[in-house]
This record gives structure tokens, C-alpha cells and sequence, in this order.
């Protein structure tokens, strides 16, 4: 009798266990479905530590090309910052592909056609949106580590086979023919090997544990893209057939992938069959059986996971944007395209400013910005650098209207001295700077942005060089960007450049920007002003522009 209530109330517990699973995972998906509906064009910034930022990078270094932005540019623009912005992507392969989209600007990684028709269907179709973002959300994410960590790294496991997990399996049969013959014996001998087994799975697993990982993932993907295939959205056709062919290819590679993926060990839910399902595993491991099998299997179909991982990173990047798009409440415009074309922005804005102030630029050949510092040059050096980047690569522009050619983007903006490298900021500086006149030598279309040309000098050999490499870049047919301190250049180079400038005025013993970019060269100087408007001693300041006046007035610095 005792016995009988112990069974029913352990089976209760585990009834009650099981039904509140049910509820709590019941509410959260419906939860989630109506934060779909309701947060569409919100975006909430993901907190993101290292080791899962750099895998979010990983697609893009698996898939290098020479097109891409390079790193001293991506780090110029603050690409970090702006990816993070717009990125809401609910699995591993559109973080990734968001990453890798904007970082290869060109016809490569989208067509724009194409992408523009999903990005529409996708803002205009919340149903068929929602049913993807929910499985994309399925899919997840692979955590601290990409996918492609271990992808790249097969080899290293070396040939695995099933020969100890088999005997393993035997001796569990040996045993339980036993029991019916010495009881006791039979049961110390099957506590014995399963004992064993349970060490010798943890020992095993540890080795292969992250690849465990990674093949589940593997396996998520080719039940999402079953399903992506079998729904009624027109627009991914092209994209369903290519997913049915790689699928078709890895159908041994999924078959009984069952007992390899655990959904505890993917989304640690807590559901007590996934944990019972664990202990199965750990006892006659079954997952490491499978794991043998899928190895080789997946060294044999890897661009076709590959493929995989790149079709639904896609799919899921169009959802991104036309949420990015939908979160900028109109203010943005899709880009115009055409060979030749001179560089012309309305209206434009830094896509991380929260109140920006708007300017316009028309740009045939190369301009030269000038004004003092904090007066808005660099974040228009960078604003028009990203407007470039977003408009080859998510065709989404913060500004009113974007028209130009399709360009190699290149910077040299925000560079520090390589103590590691033992190498001076100067030396740093006329490298990144030799790697955009190398770039124009291959005869391509660059638009490149250049924040104070060789600052790391002496004044006379700064502006003589600096002269000579902007009119180098200028003959190339080239469209640079440049702002300096020098006001010198804007002579030496007014055939060459078009001038622009930002100023400043001091109003009540205070500095006030407008950040409006104007035509013509800066005719103001104010350095010295804000050193009165910072409290510096007066006669300091007042010293420092009678012997800047002199010198304006005779070419020559006095004692």
C-alpha cells in the first residue's frame, strides 16, 4: 500500500511538473507573439559580451572577399555601433549575415532587386513575417561560439568510430541475459557498465561537446528551412529551391539526429522528457554514436550547411532592415543607382544621432572641409561614409534622397600609434594612407575619407605632402573626402577640390555649433578664442592673436 501511494504521489509530482512546463512555455510563446505585433520598428539594443560579438563576425571571415570594408574603415565609421543599432535578428544566421552584409557593399552579398521585393512583402505581409520571425526564433542562436568556430576546424577530431560504443551496448545485453539466470550478478554487472559508460561519456564529451553543440544547431537549421520551404511566401522561392537541394544532400546526416539533439541542452527549457532523454544518452550513448556518424557526413556536405546558413541569414536580414526601416519613422530613402554618377545626399543625417542636424552635398570630384575642431567635420566625414556603406549594402539611407555609383570605400580617419608594432602614428598614418592610392592604381572607383592628412608631422612637410597625395587621388578620378586644420590647402587645391566648411561663434562667453555645412573655405579662426572661453589666462590669449595676426599678415613667425 505504501508503495502504491509513493508511485502515485511521485507520479503527480512529475504530472505537475510537467503541466507547469506546459503553462510557462504555453505564456511565453504567447508572449512573444505579441511582442511581434507590438514592437515591430523597435528596436531594443542587445547587450552583447566579447566572446559573443566575435562570433558574430565569424560568417564574415569564413567568406573574406577583396571588396569588403577592411577593418581600419569598418573601425572608422564606428560599424560596431551601427550594427548593433539596427540589429534585431532572433538566430546566429542573421546576426551573422547582418554582419557580413554590412561589410561587403556591392552586388556579392544581395541583389538589390531582389532584396528590396522581400524587404517590401515582409513590411506589408505581418502574418507571413511573424511565422518566420518564429522560426527564426526556433532557430536561436549558438551562443559564445559561431557555428563556423568548429566548421573550420573538423579535422581536429581526427576518424571516429563506434567500435567501444558497441561493445559498450553488448555488455549491457551480456547482463541483462545474466539476470535472469544469477539476479544479483546481473545487476551489480549492469550497474557496473552503465557506471562506466556514464564516466566515459563525460570524458568523451568534453572533447566533442562543442561540436555537439554546433551539429544541433546544424540540425535546427535543416528543420527551419523544412518548414521555410513548405510556407506559402512567394517571394523566397528562389531561395526555398536552393535550401531543398542542399536538405536533400544531408538527409543521412539528419536521419535520427534525434538522440544527438536535446533541446535542454539548447535552450536549457527545463522539460523533464528532455532531461530523462539526457540520462538515456549518458548511458548508452546514443548522441555520441550519432555525433560518429554525422562527422563524417557533415566533412562531406559542409558548403552545403554552409549554403544553408547563408539562405536563411538572408531571408531573416530583409525582416531586419524593414525593421530598421519602419523604426525610422519615414525618415530615411532607398538609394538610386547610375554609372558614372556624381555622389548627391539631401537632406542627410548620421544614422546614430538622435537630433541630427540635416546637410546636403553634391560631390563630382573631391571636397575639402575645413573649420575647428568639434565644429561637425568628422561626424560629416563619417555620415557620408556610412550613407555610401547603407546604401550598397541594406539599401536604406538616412536622408532625404541618395544618388551615385557604386564605390570601393576606403578611410583614414581614426588611427592610433601601433606600440605593440613599434610603429609611430606617422608611420601608421602614411600606411593607411598608401593602401587607398593603392587601391585607386587598380583603376576602381573609390570614394575615400581622409580626417586630417598626416597630422602625425611637422607643419611645412605636412602640408606639402598632404597636397601632393590629394591631387595624386584626384587625377585618379577618385572622390575624396578631407578635412584639416590647414587652411593653406584650400588654396593649393581649389582646382582639384570643391570647399566646404563648418564654423562657429562665441555668444556670451560660450561656444555654439550649428553643425551647418557651408560653401567656400573657413574665414574664421576661434582656437584661440576658446582658450578665453575655457579661462586661460588673458594675456596668454591675448599674446597668442596679436602673433597669430602677425603672421597672417607678414608669412613669418616672430620672436
Amino acid at each position: 500500500m505504501e508503495y502504491l501511494v509513493f508511485c502515485l504521489a511521485a507520479a503527480g509530482f512529475i504530472l505537475l511538473v510537467m503541466g507547469k512546463w506546459v503553462y510557462d512555455d504555453h505564456k511565453a510563446k504567447k508572449d512573444f507573439l505579441k511582442k511581434l505585433k507590438n514592437n515591430y520598428g523597435i528596436i531594443e539594443e542587445k547587450d552583447y559580451g566579447a566572446d559573443r560579438f566575435q562570433a558574430v563576425t565569424k560568417f564574415f571571415t569564413h567568406h573574406r572577399e577583396e571588396e569588403q570594408i577592411d577593418d581600419i574603415t569598418w573601425n572608422d565609421l564606428g560599424g560596431d555601433a551601427v550594427y548593433r543599432h539596427m540589429n534585431t535578428a532572433l538566430s546566429s544566421t542573421g546576426e551573422e549575415y547582418l554582419y557580413y552584409l554590412l561589410r561587403t557593399p556591392g552586388k556579392k552579398a544581395v541583389d538589390s532587386k531582389h532584396f528590396e521585393e522581400l524587404v517590401t512583402y515582409f513590411e506589408e505581409h505581418e502574418k507571413e513575417r511573424i511565422d518566420m520571425q518564429i522560426l527564426f526564433k526556433k532557430l536561436g542562436y549558438t551562443g559564445r561560439f559561431s557555428m563556423y568556430d568548429y566548421l573550420d576546424h573538423l579535422d581536429i577530431l581526427g576518424d571516429r568510430n563506434n567500435i567501444k560504443n558497441y561493445i559498450t551496448l553488448a555488455l549491457y545485453a551480456v547482463f541483462i541475459g545474466i539476470f535472469f539466470v544469477n539476479e544479483t550478478l546481473g545487476i551489480l554487472g549492469f550497474i557496473g557498465v552503465m557506471a562506466y559508460a556514464m564516466f566515459s561519456y563525460f570524458v568523451e564529451k568534453a572533447d566533442i561537446e562543442p561540436y555537439i553543440t554546433s551539429f544541433a544547431y546544424v540540425m535546427h537549421l535543416l528543420d527551419v528551412t523544412e518548414k521555410m520551404t513548405e510556407s506559402p511566401v512567394p517571394v523566397i522561392k528562389e531561395e526555398c529551391q536552393k535550401m531543398k537541394e542542399c536538405r536533400r544532400k544531408l538527409q543521412s546526416f539528419q536521419r535520427g539526429s534525434f538522440w544527438l539533439m536535446s533541446n535542454a541542452r539548447m535552450s536549457g527549457s527545463g522539460n523533464p522528457l528532455d532531461i530523462l532523454f539526457d540520462y538515456l544518452r549518458m548511458a548508452f550513448h546514443l548522441d555520441l554514436m550519432k555525433f560518429n556518424n554525422m562527422l563524417k557526413q557533415i566533412k562531406e556536405h559542409t558548403k552545403e550547411v554552409d549554403m544553408l546558413f547563408a539562405l536563411s541569414g538572408y531571408i531573416e536580414c530583409a525582416i531586419v532592415v524593414g525593421n530598421y526601416r519602419k523604426s525610422l519613422n519615414g525618415e530615411y530613402c532607398i538609394p538610386e543607382f547610375a554609372e558614372n554618377a556624381p555622389l548627391e545626399i539631401e537632406e542627410l543625417a548620421h544614422p546614430l544621432l538622435k537630433e541630427p542636424v540635416k546637410n546636403s552635398i553634391r560631390a563630382q570630384k573631391g571636397v575639402l572641409l575645413t573649420g575647428s575642431n568639434a565644429s561637425g567635420k568628422s561626424t560629416f566625414l563619417k555620415s557620408v561614409a556610412l550613407a555610401a556603406l547603407m546604401a550598397q549594402t541594406i539599401h536604406t539611407v538616412c536622408a532625404k534622397a541618395y544618388r551615385g555609383d557604386h564605390y570601393r570605400i576606403l578611410s583614414s580617419m581614426a588611427l592610433k600609434d601601433d606600440l605593440l608594432g613599434g610603429e609611430s602614428y606617422y608611420i601608421v598614418e602614411i600606411r593607411s594612407m598608401k593602401r587607398i592610392i593603392d587601391e585607386t592604381k587598380k583603376n576602381k572607383k573609390v570614394l575615400c575619407f581622409v580626417d586630417e592628412v598626416l597630422r602625425g608631422t611637422n607643419t611645412v612637410e605636412r602640408i606639402a605632402a598632404s597636397c601632393e597625395i590629394l591631387k595624386s587621388l584626384s587625377k585618379r578620378g577618385t572622390i575624396c573626402f578631407a578635412a584639416t586644420h590647414d587652411i593653406e590647402l584650400t588654396d593649393l587645391l581649389n582646382e582639384e577640390y570643391d570647399n566646404y566648411h563648418f564654423e562657429e561663434e562665441i555668444e556670451q562667453g560660450d561656444v555654439v555649433f550649428n553643425y551647418i555645412l557651408k560653401p567656400g573655405k573657413a574665414t574664421t579662426r576661434n582656437a584661440i578664442k576658446l582658450l578665453s572661453v575655457m579661462g586661460y589666462d588673458g594675456e596668454i590669449v591675448k599674446t597668442a592673436a596679436k602673433r597669430a595676426d602677425d603672421f597672417v599678415n607678414t608669412g613669418i613667425w616672430h620672436r
